[in-house]
């Protein structure tokens, strides 16, 4: 069954640069053809600037490869890095009737 992971965090505003060169490393091992992290289906990536805070919001196939990836190296460079803190996440199940009348990407 697939599941939604959402993951919320902050940055350091005064280490800002080296976060967004973190995303930007590590943003092509998401691709659901060429990248590394399993059972993944497609990833946002949100920010709020003025809040120094960032969010992604995850579709994975289902709960064993939500749980890989947090239990992954990706995590773990994250959770090290100095310019993020205060990681939390929450994982899902998916309403699809709700999200399919919606037009929710889903499928």
């Amino acid at each position: 069954m697939k599941k939604v992971l959402q993951m919320t965090f902050k940055i350091n505003p005064q280490m800002r640069e080296s976060a967004v060169a973190l995303f930007q490393k590590s943003a092509p091992k998401f691709n659901p053809v060429s990248g590394t992290v399993k059972g993944i289906q497609w990833k946002l990536w949100l920010f709020k600037r003025e809040e120094n805070s960032g969010s992604g919001i995850y579709l994975f196939q289902d709960e064993e490869s939500v749980m890989a990836y947090l239990n992954g190296e990706l995590i773990k460079e994250l959770k090290n890095h100095p310019a993020i803190s205060n990681i939390e996440t929450k994982i899902f199940d998916i309403q699809m009737e709700l999200s399919k009348i919606t037009n929710g990407p889903v499928d």
